[in-house]
């Protein structure tokens, strides 16, 4: 047993010593049906902290001859399957996770030839063979010559020389060259599991390493329900550990792999249950930079769609001319492709749209768009917190001046309806997400009321007219006469109605606030 030749089952073991577990191991039935075929090559391409490393580490433990890992895995649903022993430690593996060659490593030439060493040196404690190039190939095809031994690789992070030296492409070609002659074509390969954030870089007409099958949050295949936790698993996870899932949905629900298949990031779920609070968990292991380099990106409508997704809605997206660097960028769509990969969008593929998948990644947005320089947009958000104290006050000139502040100018703003105004209101509460459920248009009494905000806590709840060059007061009678207020009879006692007027003439917005008497 090694570190990199058939290494233990330590890393497995300590998942699933882990407080909160999910059983993804039927995972291994799919990967058990591509060993020895031509479809053996496959790169596992999700965001970080969406269980890469987890899976990567459950197929070492359970292929690795380095371990007897039966005390694992035969009380999960692996077991049950036909054939369950026929790979279960029977197989020389190669467990290689990029990362640690890279961060050990200043250069593309001392991280490979730190590999090489590292790996030769494991196989020469195992295997008695002499090479007369010292070249890692020509070992492990020495190695099946004499022995007719095969490998299954898999390698975790195998991308991250790209996330690290983003400009240095001859670098990139260099390790795409060696990835190549390792693995394909070679009698040697049993199977190899890649993982990854960024699809396979392509140079010119070609790619290096085109044997490999991807699978992706754009392109998920049949793999949808091991990208993430299930919805399902997030279910059963709440009713266990006594959860509201509604909230648990809102906060990391929203990455919706096909139609009735949706994941959510095991960082932040397993996170929330842990705590028993619900934050930006995933959004936590990246700085606000991460973000800010690509939204800030000076390419036409990029912003004004940003802020769009905000409000809820999706944007148009062309994912084909992405170059698979993060580097490479020719107009918003090659951004925005990225930032699917990375997880801060959702993609539906049906109609080729992206989206801001949940509260955790919205509120990522918000927070880098505070820190940047986006104009009115970044004090408006800076103001939402002073707006949301000025509405429980009941302080209605306040409130008018904050969404006054709000009335900025950009391509899908523009006033000149009720709807542009409801995108206003909804990016200047932006924060009240903290503290509430928001809702357009909800089903109340004799009609829709245009924003409802339902708290998560002890804060009132509040109805939101929306008036164009009209008056207040018309607002109010309206909630009152169509009985908006139906349906939130456990909030009667603590609930604010709210009408707030855009004047098309005088550009001014006018705002009156009453406590409901019931």
């Amino acid at each position: 047993m090694g570190m990199y030749l058939n290494p233990g089952n330590e890393d497995y073991s300590e998942l699933l010593n882990s407080k909160v577990i999910v059983d993804k191991s039927l995972l291994i039935k799919k990967t058990n049906e591509l060993i020895n075929t031509r479809s053996k090559n496959i790169c596992v391409l999700r965001p970080r902290r969406f269980g890469k490393s987890t899976d990567a580490n459950m197929l070492v433990a359970y292929y690795s001859k380095g371990c007897d890992s039966h005390t694992l895995f035969d009380s999960l649903k692996i077991a049950d399957v036909k054939n369950y022993e026929e790979h279960l430690n029977k197989h020389n593996v190669i467990h290689l996770n990029m990362q640690r060659f890279v961060s050990r490593t200043n250069d593309i030439d001392s991280m490979l030839a730190y590999l090489k060493n590292e790996i030769i040196d494991e196989l020469l404690e195992v295997y008695d063979i002499k090479v007369n190039m010292d070249i890692l190939t020509s070992y492990f095809e020495k190695i099946f010559s004499k022995y007719k031994d095969k490998f299954i690789f898999i390698i975790d992070e195998w991308d991250c020389l790209f996330r690290e030296y983003k400009e240095d492409i001859d670098s990139q070609k260099q390790y795409l060259d060696f990835l190549r002659d390792l693995l394909k074509d070679q009698p040697y390969v049993e199977m190899c599991y890649m993982t990854g954030i960024l699809p396979i870089k392509k140079y010119g007409t070609h790619s290096a390493l085109n044997m490999f099958d991807e699978i992706s949050m754009i392109e998920p295949r049949d793999y949808s329900l091991f990208m993430g936790f299930s919805e399902d698993e997030v279910k059963d996870l709440c009713n266990q550990y006594h959860i509201d899932f509604q909230s648990m949905q809102e906060w990391y629900d929203g990455y919706h792999l096909e139609d009735d298949i949706s994941v959510y990031s095991p960082r932040s779920v397993t996170s929330a249950i842990s705590t028993r609070r619900f934050n930006n968990y995933w959004s936590q292991t990246e700085t606000f930079e991460a973000l800010q380099e690509y939204i800030d990106l000076n390419f036409e409508g990029l912003k004004d769609d940003i802020i769009s997704m905000l409000t809820g809605e999706k944007r148009n997206v062309n994912i084909r001319t992405f170059s698979n660097d993060m580097t490479t960028f020719h107009s918003k769509d090659d951004v925005f492709t990225l930032l699917i990969h990375l997880g801060y969008l959702g993609y539906d593929s049906a109609d080729e749209k992206i989206y801001i998948p949940n509260n955790e990644v919205k509120n990522t947005f918000v927070d880098t768009i505070r820190v940047s320089n986006w104009g009115s947009v970044t004090k408006l958000f800076k103001n939402s917190n002073d707006l949301l104290e000025a509405t429980w006050n009941m302080e209605c000139e306040k409130v008018a001046k904050y969404i006054q502040d709000s009335h900025y100018e950009t391509s899908i703003l523009q006033y000149n309806d009720e709807n542009a105004l409801a995108y206003t209101i909804y990016l200047a509460y932006i924060t009240a997400k903290e503290h509430y459920t928001i809702i357009r248009e909800l089903p109340s009494g004799k009609g829709y009321a245009d924003i409802v905000f339902i708290p998560k806590g002890n804060k009132p709840a509040m109805i939101i007219e929306l008036k164009y060059n009209q008056d207040v007061e018309t607002g109010i009678t309206q909630i009152k006469a169509k009985n908006y207020p139906k349906g939130l009879e456990e909030y009667v006692d603590n609930l604010l109605l709210v009408s707030i007027n855009y004047d098309k003439q005088t550009k001014e917005h006018q705002c009156y606030i009453e406590k409901y008497n019931n």
